[in-house]
């Protein structure tokens, strides 16, 4: 760790470890900011994760680890991990801590105005001089524009991740005062990260943001998730399917806009001609609990409702291997959706994917390789596309194939990539 301090390694290790966990059990000590105190002078930035997301947080800590980039990781216990720990570059400041759902109203309520305490009291004391912001807080508003103007009057240079350009237009809930508090938060931003064209192209035209502030990065493929070495026929016979069983599957949060029931209709169509046929629906409703109603009751309306398995349940990352290798295709109704990290999770297993046409989905997809695409909120052409995909050589070599789409996501999507791209912006933001 040349020019950090002149203590010998091992005396330099110990005291790192004892910051890293005074940091992680604390939190920043009032009025210091810990990693002044022994990192090294260069790229040093503060990673806002708003305490979510733990696969891009972390995929993006590590890529930016490896560019040299000295990190304040700003997060709680939902999004800790090795990788905070294992070197000095990295400040652990868990200002949220615990997230647990299980907690009274009251107890989050205090939970939630503590972390914004330790928030801004973080920004007024830390010398660093940029800022990335991954996700929100749990109060959109506030953040867009009181947190926003609030680092700008610290002389903080604010970088920005836009995984969504606008999810409230996505969810058919965009208003007045959501367009006006997400202008204020890209004008304010010194620089934005979006994951594809069309993104930036809505930024530009929608938002006004100029050309220069944007930058397009690959979405980072999630390797937080365990892939042991489980087989296919181990997961179909841990899951209730047979081994000559088709088994397609819809994973991740349900919401309206993941378009379930296109897929449920489309299901329907090709059960009709094949026994062999089995949906598995993973993940749980997230704030739609009428839409899931509907959707239960459009499978028990379905003539092969005795072969869709549910799994109506939050998906812990230790499982998650078992439903992408138990599957022979992932299926992406959605309706509306800029990008997908679900379709890089199932190429990361080597699993294809039938997609909608929509956002940039198509792009991430080679057709007959990778997968297939089909007409968004088009039941009849999923129907047609599904079996399409069962009746290709995609399927039939599936086994053989599982390695070609691992290297293509890999290559494709590669967190070092990001970390370039990333590190580049980080520069041009220190000399604005």
């Amino acid at each position: 760790m040349t020019g950090a301090t002149d203590k010998r390694p091992t005396e330099l290790a110990n005291s790192a470890k004892q910051r890293r966990w005074h940091t992680r059990t604390h939190g920043a000590p009032q009025g210091q900011n810990v990693a002044d105190s022994y990192l090294s002078p260069g790229v040093q930035i503060a990673l806002l994760t708003g305490c979510a997301d733990q696969p891009y947080a972390l995929g993006l800590a590590s890529a930016l680890i490896s560019e040299g980039i000295f990190l304040d990781f700003i997060g709680s216990d939902q999004v800790d991990g090795p990788v905070l720990h294992d070197t000095s570059q990295v400040n652990f400041l868990n200002l949220r801590r615990d997230q647990s759902l299980e907690a009274g109203f009251v107890r989050k309520a205090s939970r939630v105005l503590a972390y914004y305490l330790r928030l801004v009291r973080y920004a007024a004391t830390s010398e660093r001089k940029i800022f990335h912001i991954l996700w929100n807080n749990k109060f959109e508003f506030i953040d867009r524009t009181v947190l926003m103007l609030y680092y700008r009057l610290l002389g903080k240079r604010i970088a920005f991740t836009a995984h969504n350009v606008n999810a409230d237009a996505r969810d058919s809930n965009d208003s007045l005062i959501n367009r006006f508090s997400l202008r204020i938060q890209y004008r304010l931003s010194g620089h934005l990260f979006v994951h594809t064209n069309k993104m930036k192209s809505e930024l530009v035209t929608e938002f006004g943001v100029p050309d220069h502030k944007v930058t397009v990065i690959p979405f980072g493929i999630n390797n937080t998730v365990p892939n042991t070495d489980l087989t296919t026929v181990e997961a179909k016979r841990i899951l209730g399917v047979r081994e000559s069983d088709k088994t397609i599957l819809f994973f991740g949060n349900i919401a309206p806009y993941k378009g379930l029931e296109y897929l449920i209709s489309a299901f329907g169509e090709v059960a009709k001609n094949s026994a062999a046929y089995r949906l598995i629906i993973a993940g749980r409703p997230k704030g739609c609990e009428h839409y899931w109603n509907e959707i239960q009751d459009r499978i028990r309306q379905n003539c092969a409702c005795e072969r869709v398995i549910e799994r109506i349940e939050y998906i812990p990352d230790e499982k998650v291997e078992l439903y992408f290798k138990g599957a022979d295709v992932l299926v992406l109704p959605y309706t509306h959706i800029y990008q997908s990290g679900v379709l890089f999770l199932g190429y990361s297993f080597g699993l294809p994917v039938i997609a909608a046409d929509v956002g940039s989905l198509k792009e991430d997809i080679i057709e007959g390789k990778t997968g297939f695409a089909f007409k968004s909120r088009d039941s009849i052409d999923l129907a047609k596309t599904i079996h399409e995909y069962f009746s290709s050589n995609l399927f039939r070599n599936l086994p053989n194939l599982r390695k070609e789409i691992r290297n293509f996501a890999n290559e494709r999507n590669s967190w070092s990539k990001v970390g370039e791209l990333t590190k580049k912006a980080y520069s041009q933001l220190m000399e604005q």
